[in-house]
């Protein structure tokens, strides 16, 4: 692609980039508002981030953007062992408020600074630029945002796409406008993918093959680390000095060797085929608790107004529970970044965003961690080869609808034998699968870096 066409695909982006912000606005700052803590630090997202120690000599500074809280978790082994090297240090920027407070919470101390990454508009882009220097800047999973890597291209600094994926909805995107997605790709260093289908994609989208490492997917090494601190007190109920979460705490403490159904990271829909599943173990004598963990918190008055419509003892994780909560049916952990050490007090699980009209599935790292059986939806296309890889472990179960769903759950709760065999097969795949980590910090320090040019930045 040649230097002009380039420079008149980057010009219609920015000309194109104030109309369709201004028209998107109104839905996100609904969104913003009904999450809340947007107000924290905005000021970064207008590139006005805060004043950095000066950069010190044969020490490389790498922007590394996570956008929220998944992917705010699953660098926090890379941003560990990449500041613990002296010739490395970290400047970690996420995207929304909740993945904020997580990366305060467990990187702040770590890192040489968290913040918020800029809108990627000239301007705000220039600006963080200027502000951070970076000599090399990451990107996690599929966050390509083409100001901020044009801004790369023309300091001459290299970016990388770490734990990339492209899920069948981008790559349908990407493919209707190949021009773009190889210019995009094309910006890029290298890239470690989780998936031999990812690479492929990444290769069929611009991506030369010999830039395109199998690195595999960071996410199961973050699911092994157990986190070391209580979440951020703003955004979930307090938890213990050690950082586990007991029954207790979520009202199930009055029945000790209850069995806990897990709601992970549930969608619309979703919790109506989990109450079902309780009412049916429930006539079953099965003393069944269910533990409901949204994928979004801010749903928490849809879902409390679907549970205000049945008989059963419920409350909000964001409550503090209190003696009324002793004996509860139903929690619902409407809070951030708890749902590995959730994950752990589980019996069983299911995976959400896998039933209609949900499509993409959620990730099934944290239940195979911690030994969990799970069963899913069909609709597991982010997860397409993990999933097929647990089912062949016999470490899963996935149905075809919502009713199947409902009765591999309640099959599994009357079949311990059955539930510790998937919890050993699960454990032994995570184990499996890990090493993420080691092999995308042996990818970023074989790229080759130079300290970015302290001249003005042309326009194009």
């Amino acid at each position: 692609m040649g230097a002009g066409m380039v420079c008149g695909m980057i010009w219609l982006y920015r000309l194109l980039f104030v109309p369709t912000f201004l028209a998107l606005f109104p839905r996100q700052l609904l969104r913003m508002l009904r999450r809340g803590g947007y107000g924290r630090d905005f000021h970064h997202r207008l590139g006005l981030f805060p004043k950095l120690p000066a950069k010190r000599a044969g020490v490389r500074r790498i922007w590394l953007q996570a956008v929220s809280v998944g992917e705010v978790n699953a660098v926090v082994p890379l941003v560990r062992e990449l500041s613990a090297k002296g010739e490395n240090e970290v400047v970690l920027t996420t995207t929304t408020s909740t993945g904020y407070a997580i990366a305060r919470e467990r990187l702040g101390a770590v890192a040489l600074a968290t913040g918020i990454f800029p809108i990627d508009f000239l301007p705000c882009s220039r600006l963080a630029w200027s502000r951070i220097q970076p000599d090399l800047v990451v990107l996690m999973e599929g966050e390509l945002w083409p100001e901020h890597l044009r801004t790369a291209q023309k300091r001459k600094v290299p970016a990388v796409l770490v734990n990339a994926r492209i899920s069948d909805r981008s790559f349908r995107r990407y493919t209707r406008f190949p021009t773009v997605a190889k210019q995009l790709f094309g910006a890029l260093a290298c890239a470690g993918v989780g998936t031999h289908e990812d690479a492929r994609r990444l290769s069929h989208l611009g991506l030369p093959c010999e830039k395109i490492i199998l690195t595999g997917n960071l996410k199961f090494d973050a699911a092994a680390a157990t986190p070391t601190s209580p979440p951020p007190a703003a955004t979930a109920a307090p938890a213990p000095a050690d950082a586990e979460i007991t029954r207790d705490a979520l009202g199930f403490g009055d029945a000790p060797d209850a069995p806990i159904l897990l709601g992970s990271s549930t969608w619309p829909g979703e919790e109506q085929m989990l109450l079902e599943v309780l009412r049916q173990a429930r006539k079953r004598d099965i003393p069944l608790r269910l533990l409901l963990v949204p994928r979004h918190a801010e749903r928490r008055n849809e879902i409390a107004a679907l549970l205000e419509k049945t008989d059963w003892h419920w409350h909000l994780r964001s409550k503090t529970p209190d003696a009324s909560a002793a004996s509860a049916d139903v929690c619902v952990a409407d809070t951030t970044g708890e749902l590995s050490r959730l994950t752990r007090l589980a019996t069983l699980a299911f995976i959400g965003k896998s039933l209609p009209p949900n499509n993409g599935g959620q990730s099934p790292v944290d239940c195979a961690a911690a030994g969990v059986p799970m069963v899913y939806g069909p609709f597991m296309s982010n997860f397409r080869e993990a999933c097929r890889n647990l089912e062949a472990d016999h470490a899963a179960l996935c149905a075809c609808h919502a009713g199947e769903a409902a009765a591999a759950l309640l099959s599994l709760l009357e079949d311990a034998p059955q539930r510790a065999s998937m919890s050993k097969n699960a454990k032994r795949w995570h184990i499996d699968n890990q090493g993420a980590t080691a092999a995308t910090l042996l990818m970023l320090e074989k790229i080759n870096f130079a300290p970015p040019p302290n001249e003005v930045i042309q326009s194009s």
